[in-house]
């Protein structure tokens, strides 16, 4: 049959009073100050977790060059010698990383030394953190392939 609709009423059209629009933004803000520090934190976590695994990369391919050429790099080689033959390098059958050279997770470039801080370091590879400087603490901190 038929169906009688009636016409809203003038209270039921009524929206939002700015209060609670007020309440609703301040519970909001209140929720996003505590979920993005924490969120910020294990970000630079997965950064420093991800330049550890690089390192680790890095270095395997510097043992497999001391394998075939019978050193390790020297410090003005550098870590190029994974990727192009250096001159007088013996043996070398690289590349040793296929995809070139890795950058940090901060685009910044892996120091490299031949000789590392302690004589059971023959070499040392490097990132200085998001500063991109000898230091720091937290995700700024230095991350080296003989730290742990």
């Amino acid at each position: 049959m038929f169906t009688v609709y009636s016409q809203p009423t003038v209270a039921s059209q009524r929206g939002f009073s700015l209060m609670e629009l007020m309440i609703v933004l301040v519970i909001l803000g209140l929720i996003a100050g505590i979920v993005a520090p924490q969120a910020m934190k294990t970000l630079g976590k997965g950064k420093s977790q991800s330049a550890k695994v690089q390192i680790e990369n890095i270095s395997a391919a510097l043992e497999m060059y001391r394998l075939e050429v019978g050193r390790y790099p020297t410090t003005a080689e550098g870590l190029k010698a994974l990727v192009a033959a250096p001159s007088g390098a013996r043996g070398w059958n690289g590349p040793y990383l296929k995809k070139g050279l890795p950058i940090d997770p901060w685009n910044n470039e892996y120091q490299y030394k031949s000789s590392g801080a302690s004589a059971d370091e023959p070499y040392d590879v490097v990132s200085l953190g998001a500063d991109a400087a000898v230091g720091g603490e937290g995700e700024n901190a230095d991350i080296s392939v003989w730290k742990k």
